[in-house]
């Protein structure tokens, strides 16, 4: 019964998960033309991966009963 709690989460990640694709491409050109990776779109991405872990945990694995938070930053 949790993945129903999860269904506005799991809508939350499709969204971030395309946003990381293309931050993932402006990423890459940033790499190319000045040989680092912006500190923001880092922390987006690594954000990003967070929040699907969580939300995984949650909702599919059942290893935890904390509902995850609507952020990206924790």
């Amino acid at each position: 019964m949790k993945w129903l709690l999860a269904i506005p989460h799991i809508i939350l990640a499709i969204i971030l998960f395309g946003l990381l694709f293309l931050a993932s491409i402006l990423t890459w050109f940033a790499i190319l033309f000045t040989g680092r990776a912006p500190r923001g779109l880092f922390d987006f991405k690594v954000g990003v991966l967070r929040y699907g872990t969580r939300l995984s945990m949650y909702a599919f694995i059942l290893t935890t009963d904390k509902y995850p938070p609507f952020s990206i930053n924790e």
